[in-house]
C-alpha cells in the first residue's frame, strides 16, 4: 500500500473534535490516556475537560493538566463528548449541569460515552433509559434501576451512546468511539 494511503487511513478522524471529561481527583489514568492515544492517533483533536484547570493527578498517579472548564463545553461545538471513569467521576453522578450537557449532546446526535462508574452519570441524566449500557459491575444496579438495560463487560454501543465497564476495556471503548465518529 503506498505511504500516502497509510497515511490517510490512519487519520480517518482529522476534522472531528472530542472532549473529555475527567474528575478534579482520581479520575483512571488509563480510561483517559488509552481512548485519548487512539482518537489523536487517527487525527481527531480531543480536549480535557474537568471541574477545575488546576493540575489533577489521576488514581495511578498521572498529572493532567485541563485544557477547558465542563462549564464551557457547549455540545455544538464538539463531535463526541466522553466521561472518564475512576473512583472520583462520581462528583458528577448528580451534577445538573453535565446532565444537562450529556442530555443537549444526545438530542445534537452527538457521541456520548463513558467508562467505568462515570456511566452512572448519564444513568441518572435519564439518557440510558431503555438502552443497553454497562458499567463497572459495582454500579449495574444503579443503571438497571434507571432503566437501563445491563450489558456485562466490555463495551456497549446503543445509539450513539457508548458505554464502558472499566480500565480493561479502555481501548476498546476509544475504538468504539473512533468507529462512532467515522458513520
Amino acid at each position: 500500500m503506498p505511504k500516502e494511503e497509510v497515511a490517510k487511513e490512519e487519520k480517518t478522524l482529522a476534522g472531528k473534535k472530542v472532549v473529555m471529561i475527567i474528575a478534579p481527583e482520581n479520575f483512571r489514568d488509563e480510561e483517559l490516556i488509552e481512548p485519548q492515544g487512539v482518537l489523536t492517533e487517527k487525527g481527531a483533536a480531543v480536549k480535557v475537560a474537568c471541574a477545575s484547570l488546576e493540575t489533577v493527578k489521576g488514581m495511578l498517579g498521572a498529572q493532567v493538566k485541563p485544557d477547558m472548564l465542563v462549564s464551557d463545553i457547549k455540545p455544538e461545538d464538539w463531535d463526541a463528548i466522553i466521561l472518564v471513569g475512576g473512583t472520583g467521576s462520581s462528583v458528577y453522578w448528580d451534577d445538573s449541569s453535565v446532565h444537562s450537557l450529556v442530555n443537549e449532546a444526545v438530542k445534537q446526535n452527538k457521541i456520548v460515552g463513558a467508562i467505568c462508574i462515570a456511566p452512572v452519570t448519564l444513568a441518572n441524566a435519564g439518557i440510558l433509559s431503555g438502552k443497553k449500557a454497562t458499567v463497572y459491575q459495582s454500579e449495574a444496579q444503579k443503571l438497571k434501576d434507571k432503566g437501563a438495560e445491563y450489558a456485562g463487560e466490555g463495551v456497549q454501543r446503543d445509539g450513539n451512546i457508548i458505554t464502558a465497564s472499566g480500565p480493561p476495556a479502555a481501548r476498546e471503548f476509544g475504538n468504539a468511539i473512533a468507529q462512532a465518529l467515522t458513520k
